[in-house]
């Protein structure tokens, strides 16, 4: 049987990474694609090039094919070493059936082997024909968009996509888009919050620090706290501490039940910027002698 090149089929060096393979996989498919490209010689094109990306993005089939030696030319007679394993793992395929692939393919890796070829993933059916199969990717949105419900557009391949945010998704959640694959498959969308200015979430729950003064949390009483519904206020109780976390029950993200939010205080103390105000400081450091800031209790 004649040694296949394939390297050379797909137009790359040895050295080329996985991006650089996919890229020059894609260019040639949609080129030579038999759908598209009725030149009498686009379907064997075609054929050959689905291979070399079969053996080449898959690091165990290259790594045994690269195990051949690089001094082997195109179209050379080629029979496998003695005792060569190469990389039958059996995994996927076509039943018996290496699915158009050459005899040099089979002889190497089974015909069992190809895990792709022209009805899994990166072959026949990214490019029409084939069976449906799901695509799968990833949206970001805001901690807003959960909070309200939103649609938002995404980009898959060349089209534009608009997308419903229901209300209350959190992180890792799915959303499925029926028919939006190619060869009519499902989009399956695995959500994301991008990083938000005063929000932490966890599930539908939120976190924030909020800043207080401390008078405000020596005597305590409602604060003002932003929410994703509004400003609301929160009841801070006296001698509040720096740390103390608070809640304020049903103002996470919706569901059933609702998150909440938490609010970790955290107290900023002005600097005395002038005479009558390090007076202040000085009367309150008479007035609370027995005041121990390193041997407080976080309660």
């Amino acid at each position: 049987m004649e040694y296949k090149d394939y390297y050379k089929i797909l137009g790359v060096p040895r050295t080329a990474d996985e991006a650089e393979i996919k890229r020059a996989y894609r260019k040639l498919a949609r080129e030579f694609h038999p759908d598209k490209n009725k030149a009498k010689d686009a379907e064997e094109r075609f054929k050959a090039a689905n291979e070399a990306n079969e053996v080449l993005s898959d690091p165990k089939k290259r790594a045994a094919y690269d195990q051949l030696g690089a001094n082997w030319q195109n179209g050379q007679r080629f029979t496998p070493p003695p005792g060569w394993g190469g990389a039958r793992t059996g995994a996927g395929g076509f039943g018996g059936d290496a699915g158009g692939f050459s005899d040099f393919f089979s002889s190497l890796f089974g015909n069992g082997a190809a895990g792709a070829g022209f009805g899994g993933a990166g072959g026949y059916d990214d490019f029409g024909g084939g069976v449906a199969r799901d695509q799968q990717a990833r949206l970001a949105i805001a901690l807003e968009d959960s909070y309200t419900g939103a649609t938002r557009s995404v980009s898959i391949g060349n089209r534009t996509l608009n997308v419903r945010i229901p209300k209350g998704v959190t992180a890792g959640q799915t959303i499925r888009l029926a028919g939006q694959a190619p060869r009519g498959g499902d989009v399956l969308l695995e959500l994301s919050f991008a990083a938000h200015p005063l929000f932490k979430p966890e599930g539908r729950d939120l976190h924030m620090t909020l800043n207080v003064s401390p008078w405000e949390a020596a005597l305590g009483g409602p604060v003002p706290v932003l929410t994703l519904g509004g400003t609301v206020e929160l009841n801070l109780p006296p001698g509040t501490l720096s740390g103390r976390r608070l809640r304020l029950k049903g103002r996470g993200l919706p569901g059933s039940p609702a998150g909440d939010q938490f609010v970790t205080v955290q107290i900023q103390t002005p600097a005395a910027e002038n005479d009558s105000q390090k007076q202040i400081y000085e009367q309150m450091r008479v007035l609370f002698p027995d005041f121990d800031p390193r041997n407080r209790v976080q309660t």
